[in-house]
């Protein structure tokens, strides 16, 4: 899988506003639906909550991948979002969030899903990395870190 088929500065903030869980999601989710390949917002959403409900995707470092399997979309879509402030999104460490990697694939695929997250795991383990994230201020810049 290649990132860069994934990722673009058009899938990109780096001034999130949102201050709870479900602000951030919408304003992640709403970068996805302006890319054109989200047929049902509604659903997305729903679907990216329900996941959340089960178990939060804050992981640790900072980081949170919120990511959700859909019938809005056909294939695996993505985009990265920087809030500079943190939110509390439930991180297993218990620290606030500010780096958000979005992800939504379709029902029926799990390939691609699990081996996006791989790809990208492989970078923000890395502390330099989410440094470089944090300080990005354009979507060049966070492209820049892994490598596009």
């Amino acid at each position: 899988m290649k990132l860069k088929n994934i990722l673009s500065q058009s899938v990109i903030s780096t001034d999130l506003k949102g201050t709870s869980k479900e602000e951030i999601i919408g304003e992640l989710l709403d970068m996805l639906i302006k890319s054109g390949k989200v047929s049902d917002r509604d659903l997305a959403f729903s679907d990216l909550m329900e996941r959340e409900r089960k178990m939060s995707t804050g992981m640790q470092f900072s980081v949170a991948i919120p990511h959700a399997k859909t019938k809005s979309v056909r294939e695996l879509i993505a985009c990265i979002g920087i809030h500079k402030e943190g939110i509390n999104f439930d991180s297993l460490d218990g620290e606030l969030c500010r780096i958000f990697i979005m992800t939504l694939s379709a029902v029926d695929r799990t390939g691609p899903h699990v081996q996006f997250l791989a790809e990208i795991s492989m970078v923000i383990k890395a502390k330099e990395a989410r440094t470089r994230l944090l300080q990005a201020e354009t979507p060049k810049e966070v492209l820049a870190v892994f490598g596009l």
